[in-house]
C-alpha cells in the first residue's frame, strides 16, 4: 500500500509539472518521464491507479493521455486487452459523470481511437468493436450528464473516423472511414436530429446550463457528421468558399424533409449566441450540399427554404451582434452562390426582398469594418460570384444587381478611406489593413468584378474622390503650417485610391470591355500618373512607402492590361492620356515606367519593400531602346543608386536586393550584347573598380568591415549577373573577367570570415551559381581548360570552407544551421552541379596527379560525418542538396565510395536507409537511385569475379572491398529490402517507379533473405489475404533472370 501511495504522489507531482508548471526544464523532464511511463510494462496499472485514486483532474488527464498513446502505437495491444480498456473507461465515465469536461473528452477520445483502429477486428465471429452504438444508447437512458457523455462518444467517434493519421497507411484509413460512413453515420445523424427536435420542444432557459451543454454537443455531433470526408478527397479547409459537401445518395430523405432545415433555423432563433453560431455552422453545410442530390424541382424547393431562412434572420438581425454568429452567417451567404446559379436564385419568390436585405447587410458590414473584419471576404465572395454570373442569366426575372452592386462598391471604397483616419488616431492600436497586402489584394480582386457592374458609376465616384483628396494633399503640402498627421492621413487615402484604380484597370476583360470603359480607365490612369509626378517632385525630402507600393501595383496592372502587342494601339485609354499627359502610345508609357524605376532606385534605397517591388517590376518589363535603360547600364553605381552603396547606414540584409537588380540589368544588357566584349567590359567597370579596391585593402593593413561589406555586395551583384548569362559566349566573358584575379579574393574572404554566414553565404551561393551548366553555357571550346580551372577553384573553396567550419566544434541547436549546415548545403549544391554538369572530365585529375578532385570528395565526407542523421533529414535544404549529390557520386564515382572506411560506408548507407521513407520525394527518389547504383555495382562485380582478365583486375579490387564489407554487414542491405517491400505493399507510394529500381538487385543479392521476408509478410496477413499476397510475389518473380539488364528489370 505504501508503494502505491508513493507512486501516486510521484505521478501527481509529475502532473503538476506537466500541466501547471512554469519551469520549462521541469516540464521537459516530466514529458520525458511520461514517455518512459507509456513504454513501461506498468503503464496500465499506473493509469488505473491515477484514475481511481488521483486527487486532481490533471492526474486523470495524464492517465487518459497515456492510454491514448498506448492504444495508438504502431504495434497494437492484444485484442482482449483493448476490449478490457474500452469497457473499463465506459464503466468509469458512467460511474463518475461529474468528472471535469476535459477529462471526459480525453477518455472518450481513447474509446474512439480503440473503436477506429479495431473496426475490422473479429473475436468469436463478431466485429467486436462495432457495438459502440449499443453502449451509447445505455448512456442516453440515464441522467442528463450521462446523456451528454453518450453524445460526446458519438461526436468524438465521428471526428476520429474522419481524421487522417499520416503515420498509418491512408488506404486503411479510407477503408475504415468508408465502412463507418456506410454502416453508422446516417443513423448517428438521424439520432442527433431527433434528439435536437426533442430538446427544442422543451422550453429552454438560459439558466439551464445542462440543457445548453447537451444542445452544444448535439450540434457539434451534427456538424461532425456533415463535415465528414464522404468521398476521400480530403478537402483543403483553406479553400473554404469552394467546398461542396458530397452527401451520400441514401441520405436524400433527410434533406428532402422540409422539417430538417426548419429545425436548424428554429434552433438559431431559440438558442443563445454561442449555440446559434453552431446551428449556423450546420446550415452552412446544408447550403453546400451537392447539386446532384436533388432533381431540378427538389433543388428549387430546397433553395426556397434556405432563402426563406435567410430572410427571417435578416429581418430579425439581433442575433448577428455576436461576432462568431455574424461570421458564420457571412459564410452561409457565400455558400448560397457557391452551389446555386444566379438563374436559380432569381426564380425564388422572395428574391427581390432578400437581395435588398443582403445588400443593406453588406453595406452596413463594410461601414462597420471594425466588427469582425475577417468576415468581409465571404460577403465580397457572394457579390463577386453574383456579378460574374450576370452574362449567363437567361431568365426574364430581374437580378437587380445593377442597382445594388454599385452601392456595394461605393460602401467598400468610402469605408476604406474612412479607415485611414481611424487607424491613425486610434488609441487601441488598430492595425492598418495596408500592412497586410495579401488580404487587401484578395479583397480588391473580388471588388474588381463587382465594380465592373455599372462601371460608369464606379469611375465617376473614384474620379471625384481622387480629385478631392489630391487637391487636399496639395494644399497641405503648400501650407505654411504643415501638419504631419494630416499629411499622413491624406497619403493613406491616396494609397487606397491608387490601389482601387490599379484594381479596376487590371480588371478589364476583353470580351466585355467597350471603348467607353477604356476611356474611363484613361481618365483614372491620368490621375495616378499625375500623382507620381507630384510625389517625385518632393524628393529627396519625403517619401510615403504605402503610396509608392500602391503606385508600383498600379503600374504593373496598367502594364498587363494596356502595354504590349495584345492590345490595339488605338485603344481609347491613350486618347485621354494624350490630351492630359502627352503620352500617345505604350512606348512612351514604358519610358514613364523606366523613369519611375530609376527614381525609386536613386532616392528610395533605404526602403527595402519599395526597392524590392521596383526590381520585381523591372524584371517583368521587356525594355530595349529606352534612354533610361541605357543610363542604368552605364551608371549602375552607388552615386546614382544609393542602395548599391556599402555605408554603415545599410544593414547587411539590405544588400539582398542587389542580386535581383543585377539579374534584371544583365537581361537588358543581353538583348544587344552578342559578342561585344568591349560593351561587357564597360558594363562590368563599376564592379572592376570595387574588386580592385578590395584587392588593395587586402594587400594593406585593411579595414575588415569595409572590405567585408564590399565583398558581400559584389558577391550578390555577380550572382545576379551570372544567373542572367545563359549563353556560352556571355558566360565565357564573365569567366575571363573574374578568373584568376578576382576569384582569389573570394577564396581569401572564405578563409578569413568562415564563421560569419552573412559573408560566406553570398560567396558560396555565387560559386554554386557559377557551377550551374544552365543551357549548356559551361560547354567551353575543346581547346579551353576553363571547365577544369573552374572546378579547381570550386574545390579549393569547398575544401577551405569545410576544413574551417569543422574547426568550430560543437554548436548549439539554434546556431548549428545558420553557422554550419546552411553553408554545407550550399557547398553540396555546388559540388552536385559540378559532378552532373558534364563539363569536366574527372579522370584527368588522377592521370596528371592533380588532387583537387580527391580533396573535394574528402571534404564532402568530412563535412558529412560532422552532421547527425537526424539533422540530414530535419533541415530540408540540407537533405535536398545532400541526397542528389550522393546520387551523382554513386552513379559515376563508385571507386571513391568503395575506398571509404567501413564506419563512413555505414554512415552513408544508414543515411540512405533513413531517407527511403522520407516524405520528400526528392529525397526518397535520390536514395532509391543511390541504392540502385551501389547494388548494381556490387552485382556486376560478383558476376565478373570469375573473369580474371588484366583489364578488370583494378575494378575487381574496388568491387572486392565493397563485397567484403557487405559480407561483414549483411543486415544493411537486408534492412533496406525490408523497408522497400513494406513501402510498396503497405504504404501509399508516391514514387513507385523509383522505389522499384533497386529492388531486383537487392533480391538477387539476398535471395535467401528475400524468401524469409516473403514468408514473414505473407504470414502477417489475415488468412483471407495470404493466398492473394503469395500470388503477387509469384507474379513479381515470374520470368526474372539472374541479371540486371533493363529488359529484366522492367518485367
Amino acid at each position: 500500500i505504501f508503494s502505491r501511495c508513493s507512486t501516486l504522489m510521484k505521478l501527481e507531482v509529475l502532473c503538476n509539472h506537466l500541466y501547471e508548471g512554469t519551469d520549462l526544464a521541469q516540464r521537459l523532464q516530466a514529458e520525458k518521464v511520461l514517455l518512459e511511463l507509456i513504454n513501461s510494462p506498468e503503464c496500465l496499472s499506473q493509469c488505473q491507479l491515477l484514475l481511481e485514486q488521483g486527487t486532481t483532474s490533471y492526474a486523470q488527464l495524464l492517465a487518459a493521455t497515456c492510454l491514448s498513446k498506448l492504444v495508438s502505437r504502431a504495434s497494437p495491444l492484444p485484442i482482449e486487452q483493448r476490449i478490457d480498456i474500452r469497457n473499463y473507461i465506459l464503466n468509469y465515465v458512467a460511474s463518475q459523470p461529474k468528472l471535469a469536461p476535459f477529462v471526459i473528452q480525453a477518455l472518450v477520445q481513447v474509446i474512439a481511437k480503440i473503436t477506429k483502429l479495431g473496426w475490422f477486428e473479429v473475436l468469436k465471429d463478431q466485429l467486436i468493436f462495432r457495438d459502440i452504438t449499443a453502449d451509447v444508447k445505455k448512456f442516453l437512458q440515464g441522467t442528463v450528464d450521462h446523456y451528454i457523455i453518450g453524445v460526446m462518444i458519438l461526436s468524438e467517434l465521428t471526428q476520429e473516423m474522419n481524421l487522417v493519421d499520416y503515420s498509418r497507411p491512408s488506404a486503411k484509413h479510407r477503408k475504415i472511414a468508408t465502412s463507418f460512413r456506410d454502416t453508422s453515420l446516417k443513423d448517428i445523424l438521424m439520432l442527433a436530429c431527433s434528439l435536437l427536435k426533442e430538446l427544442l420542444a422543451k422550453p429552454l432557459t438560459i439558466q439551464d446550463r445542462q440543457q445548453e451543454s447537451l444542445a452544444m454537443h448535439l450540434l457539434k455531433l451534427v456538424l461532425n457528421c456533415l463535415n465528414f470526408d464522404f468521398i476521400g478527397n480530403s478537402a483543403d479547409e483553406s479553400a473554404d468558399d469552394l467546398c461542396t459537401v458530397q452527401i451520400p445518395t441514401n441520405w436524400r430523405t433527410i434533406f428532402l424533409e422540409p422539417g430538417t432545415l426548419d429545425l436548424f433555423f428554429d434552433l438559431y432563433h431559440s438558442l443563445p449566441p454561442m449555440l446559434s453560431q453552431l446551428a449556423l455552422s450546420c446550415l452552412v453545410q446544408f447550403a453546400s450540399t451537392r447539386r446532384s442530390l436533388f432533381s431540378n424541382p427538389e433543388r428549387a424547393k430546397y433553395l426556397g427554404n434556405l432563402i426563406k431562412g435567410v430572410k427571417q434572420i435578416l429581418e430579425n438581425p439581433q442575433g448577428l451582434s455576436d461576432p462568431g454568429t455574424y461570421h458564420e452567417f457571412c459564410r452561409f451567404l457565400a455558400r448560397l452562390k457557391t452551389n446555386y446559379q444566379l438563374g436559380e436564385l432569381v426564380m425564388v419568390t422572395d428574391y427581390p426582398e432578400v437581395i435588398r436585405l443582403i445588400a443593406n447587410f453588406t453595406i452596413t458590414s463594410l461601414q462597420h469594418w471594425e466588427f469582425a473584419p475577417n468576415s468581409v471576404h465571404y460577403l465580397l465572395t457572394l457579390w463577386q460570384r453574383m456579378v460574374a454570373s450576370v452574362p449567363f442569366v437567361k431568365t426574364a426575372e430581374p437580378h437587380l444587381l445593377d442597382t445594388y452592386a454599385p452601392e456595394i462598391t461605393k460602401a467598400y471604397i468610402t469605408s476604406r478611406l474612412d479607415l485611414v483616419t481611424f487607424c491613425l488616431y486610434s488609441r487601441d492600436g488598430l492595425e492598418d489593413p495596408l500592412d497586410d497586402t495579401a488580404t487587401v489584394f484578395q479583397q480588391l480582386e473580388q471588388l474588381c468584378t463587382v465594380s465592373r457592374c455599372e462601371y460608369e458609376k464606379t469611375c465617376t465616384l473614384l474620379v471625384q474622390l481622387f480629385d478631392q483628396n489630391a487637391q487636399n494633399y496639395q494644399k497641405l503640402l503648400h501650407s505654411s503650417s504643415r501638419n504631419p498627421l494630416e499629411i499622413t492621413v491624406q497619403e493613406g487615402r491616396l494609397a487606397w485610391l491608387v490601389y482601387f484604380v490599379g484594381t479596376f484597370v487590371g480588371g478589364r476583360l476583353t470580351y466585355t470591355s467597350t471603348d467607353e470603359h477604356d476611356a474611363m480607365d484613361g481618365e483614372l490612369s491620368c490621375r495616378v500618373f499625375q500623382l507620381i509626378s507630384l510625389m517625385d517632385a518632393q524628393l529627396p525630402q519625403s517619401s510615403n512607402e504605402k503610396v509608392e507600393l500602391a503606385i508600383l501595383w498600379f503600374l504593373d496592372q496598367f502594364r498587363k492590361t494596356y502595354v504590349g502587342d495584345q492590345l490595339q494601339h488605338t485603344s481609347k485609354v491613350y486618347a485621354r492620356m494624350t490630351e492630359v499627359l502627352g503620352i500617345t502610345d505604350d512606348n512612351q508609357v514604358l519610358e514613364t515606367f523606366m523613369t519611375k524605376i530609376v527614381t525609386n532606385l536613386k532616392y528610395r534605397g533605404r526602403c527595402e519593400p519599395v526597392i524590392l517591388r521596383t526590381l520585381q517590376f523591372l524584371n517583368d518589363l521587356s525594355l530595349v531602346k529606352i534612354e533610361a535603360v541605357k543610363f542604368m547600364l552605364q551608371n549602375h553605381t552607388s552615386k546614382h543608386f544609393p542602395f548599391l552603396g556599402i555605408s554603415d547606414n545599410y544593414s547587411l540584409s539590405d544588400l539582398r536586393c542587389r542580386t535581383m537588380f543585377y539579374t534584371a540589368l544583365t537581361r537588358l544588357l543581353m538583348v544587344d550584347l552578342g559578342e561585344d566584349e568591349d560593351e561587357f567590359e564597360n558594363f562590368m567597370l563599376p564592379l572592376t573598380v570595387s574588386f580592385e579596391s578590395v584587392t588593395q585593402i587586402f594587400n594593406s593593413s585593411f579595414e575588415q568591415e569595409e572590405a567585408k561589406r564590399m565583398l558581400i555586395g559584389l558577391a550578390r551583384d555577380l550572382r545576379g549577373i551570372a544567373f542572367a548569362l545563359n549563353t556560352k559566349t556571355s558566360y565565357t566573358m564573365l569567366f575571363d573577367w573574374i578568373y584568376p584575379a578576382y576569384i582569389s579574393v573570394l577564396q581569401r574572404a572564405i578563409e578569413l570570415w568562415y564563421q560569419e554566414p552573412a559573408c560566406t553565404t553570398p560567396i558560396l551561393k555565387l560559386m554554386a551559381e557559377f557551377m550551374q551548366n544552365r543551357s549548356q553555357r559551361l560547354n567551353f571550346d575543346v581547346s579551353s581548360p576553363n571547365g577544369i580551372l573552374l572546378f579547381r577553384e570550386a574545390s579549393k573553396m569547398i575544401c577551405t570552407y569545410g576544413n574551417q567550419i569543422l574547426s568550430l566544434g560543437t554548436l548549439s541547436k539554434d546556431q548549428v544551421y545558420p553557422l554550419k549546415l546552411k553553408g554545407i548545403s550550399i557547398c553540396y549544391s555546388a559540388l552536385k552541379s559540378a559532378l552532373c554538369g558534364n563539363y569536366v572530365s574527372f579522370g584527368v585529375f588522377k592521370l596528371y596527379g592533380d588532387n583537387h578532385f580527391d580533396n573535394v570528395l574528402q571534404a564532402f565526407v568530412k563535412m558529412l560525418l560532422s552532421v547527425s542523421h537526424s539533422d540530414l533529414l530535419q533541415y530540408r535544404k540540407l537533405s535536398q542538396s545532400y541526397y542528389p549529390l550522393l546520387e551523382c557520386v554513386t552513379q559515376d564515382h563508385m571507386s571513391f565510395i568503395t575506398s571509404l572506411e567501413p564506419r563512413v560506408l555505414i554512415y552513408i548507407l544508414t543515411s540512405i536507409s533513413e531517407g527511403l521513407t522520407a516524405i520528400d520525394t526528392i529525397v526518397s527518389s535520390s536514395c532509391c537511385a543511390s541504392l540502385d547504383y551501389i547494388v548494381t555495382y556490387l552485382f556486376k562485380h560478383i558476376a565478373k569475379e570469375g573473369k580474371k582478365t588484366l583489364r578488370c583486375r583494378e575494378i575487381s579490387q574496388d568491387g572486392q572491398r565493397l563485397f567484403n564489407f557487405m559480407q561483414q554487414n549483411p543486415e544493411v542491405l537486408q534492412q533496406m529490402m525490408s523497408i522497400l517491400m513494406n513501402t510498396i505493399i503497405f504504404e501509399d507510394c508516391r514514387n513507385q517507379w523509383s522505389v522499384s529500381r533497386p529492388l531486383l538487385g537487392l533480391i538477387l543479392l539476398n535471395e535467401k533473405y528475400f524468401s524469409e521476408l516473403r514468408a514473414t509478410l505473407i504470414n502477417s496477413q489475415p488468412d483471407s489475404k495470404r493466398e492473394v499476397l503469395d500470388q503477387c510475389f509469384r507474379n513479381l518473380m515470374e520470368g526474372v533472370e539472374q541479371n540486371l539488364l533493363v529488359k529484366n528489370r522492367d518485367r
